[in-house]
């Protein structure tokens, strides 16, 4: 690695941790299926003026909602009733627009609320003679549509002529804020539904929403893509949790014994456990509140960025050698450092963004220029691991160390296949995202997250396995050179016959007492086996 190289990862933790302090700088307190708008504007769009108010999948109701629109709204967590709901909306003109107004005018302006199934999206808005498609309403669209000139296009759904919904809220005089009435709009088709507020007329300019609104599902107000991780993260916990029983076990049993990679597999083991379990529990306040405060969530991706670059670091140390073959990583070990901190920022950066403050079921392109650098960091990884791996299987074969080569090679298999399953996976969640631009599979989307824990869960698995404690664990440990090769020769030698274990005993120099011809005869083989 050249002194460029060098210092370019040297200075690039500094400017990742630039970011994301900058990132939960830019993170209001709370974001959740509440969606808040303070005083945000609309832009322009073709014909129109818009603000999108939200996107989420909604579970149909699993009850008849109340069927007249005057009953008083009620309603609780576990109700069963799918619903959007707004509360203290308010839109705020501009001084510029409200002074071309008379205060004896009933009506100076119109906001329209449109609230449509992804799938309906094209009941949305029109085009005339095959030109550019408009939301609002032109002469020409009014001869051809019907529509009524200076309103949003709607045409009727086939299936349910209610849908797509259009709320009309008539702005008062030259009053700056008119408020919407509480409005509660109830589903009854499962779907990605999407809220726009939406005004055709130019002379509203400028104009701004205050309020909020509440999203909620049949059993709380976790989004629809979210709601399976829930019961998801509960399994993953008890995975960890009997994974952790069977691996204490054995540590306790065997702590005399204990190395020092097995104490690092601890530490991963406990990690993943305490991720599971705080996901779990950030997911279900978020369902019961409909609030996601960001220092909660913050330090549960926190955790989750911790556990991953810790275990990438245990899988490179292990593939170095460490405590097997080498004592120490010896000047790799600033590298690796560097290296660790600067995937621990970037993997925290692209979780925060993806997680802190997000509302909506489609993330931002925002995400792609995040996801560059953790997907790097992620293939260097795996280079290194690979290369490191080659290096430590060759000097395993030339000191013939057999049960460690052994190992080691199975560890490798894993791990390759581990890599197929990778790229085979992110292959898979390109087309999937690529295919379903609108989010209209998100009842699917879950798996996406589910995959790598789970995988994630399935590596650690196999390490613990191939480095089990066990009273034999000091055989994997590192050892002088020329004693681990003449300890691993007389083991292959002595292997499948009866003096067998007499010759490892022997070769462990514990000074103990045996029989003494079993002993002599599996020396003078060893010596042979020298000679020749």
């Amino acid at each position: 690695m050249d002194r460029g190289a060098i210092g370019y990862a040297n200075g690039l933790p500094f400017l990742l941790l630039f970011l994301v302090i900058l990132s939960l700088s830019s993170i209001q307190f709370s974001n959740a299926s509440i969606h808040t708008y303070n005083r945000e504007g609309f832009r322009e769009v073709g014909n129109a003026y818009l603000l999108a108010g939200g996107s989420e999948g909604i579970v149909a109701s699993l009850i008849p909602p109340p069927s007249s629109s005057n009953s008083p709204f009620r309603s609780s967590l576990h109700d069963g009733l799918s619903f959007i709901r707004f509360e203290n909306v308010t839109f705020w003109m501009s001084q510029e627009s409200a002074d071309q107004n008379s205060d004896a005018e009933y009506s100076s302006g119109l906001v329209q609320v449109v609230i449509f199934e992804a799938a309906d999206r094209d009941d949305i808005g029109g085009s005339a003679y095959g030109g550019q498609r408009s939301l609002c309403c032109t002469p020409d669209l009014a001869k051809l549509e019907g529509c009524k000139q200076g309103e949003v296009i709607r045409l009727r759904a086939s299936k349910d002529d209610k849908w797509p919904i259009v709320l009309n809220v008539h702005l008062m005089g030259n009053s700056l804020l008119t408020e919407m009435e509480d409005t509660v709009v109830y589903i009854t088709k499962t779907g990605m539904y999407n809220l726009f507020f939406i005004s055709c007329d130019p002379q509203l300019k400028g104009i701004m929403v205050n309020g909020k609104t509440l999203w909620k599902n049949p059993d709380g107000y976790l989004p629809g893509r979210m709601a399976p991780l829930i019961s998801f993260y509960v399994y993953m916990s008890v995975a960890y949790l009997l994974l952790s029983f069977i691996w204490f076990f054995q540590y306790l049993r065997f702590w005399k014994d204990i190395l020092q990679l097995q104490h690092c597999i601890t530490v991963v083991i406990a990690l993943g456990w305490f991720e599971m379990t705080l996901w779990y529990f950030e997911y279900a306040n978020f369902n019961n509140t409909g609030v996601r405060p960001v220092a909660i969530t913050t330090w549960v991706v926190t955790v989750g960025a911790i556990r991953r670059t810790v275990s990438r670091l245990l899988l490179l140390s292990v593939s170095m050698g460490y405590g097997v073959v080498r004592p120490t990583l010896g000047g790799l070990t600033s590298k690796v450092i560097i290296l660790g901190i600067t995937y621990f920022l970037a993997t925290e950066l692209l979780d925060i963004t993806e997680f802190v403050g997000i509302i909506n079921d489609i993330s931002g392109r925002t995400r792609l220029l995040l996801v560059l650098p953790d997907a790097f960091l992620d293939a260097f990884l795996i280079l290194w691991i690979f290369i490191s791996l080659s290096k430590t299987l060759e000097q395993l074969q030339a000191k013939r160390s057999t049960i460690k080569l052994d190992i080691y090679r199975k560890f490798s298999n894993a791990l390759g296949v581990t890599v197929i399953a990778s790229v085979a996976w992110i292959c898979y969640e390109v087309y999937f995202k690529a295919t379903d631009p609108f989010n209209e599979r998100w009842q699917n989307a879950w798996v996406i997250t589910a995959f790598w824990d789970i995988l994630a869960f399935a590596v650690l698995c196999m390490i613990c396995y191939l480095w089990a404690p066990s009273h034999s664990s000091q055989r994997y440990a590192y050892s002088d050179g020329i004693v681990e090769s003449d300890d691993e020769e007389a083991e292959s030698l002595t292997r499948g016959t009866c003096g067998g274990d007499l010759s490892l005993v022997k070769l462990d120099k514990e000074g103990k007492n045996y029989e003494s011809n079993d002993a002599h005869h599996s020396e003078d083989d060893t010596r042979t086996d020298k000679g020749e």
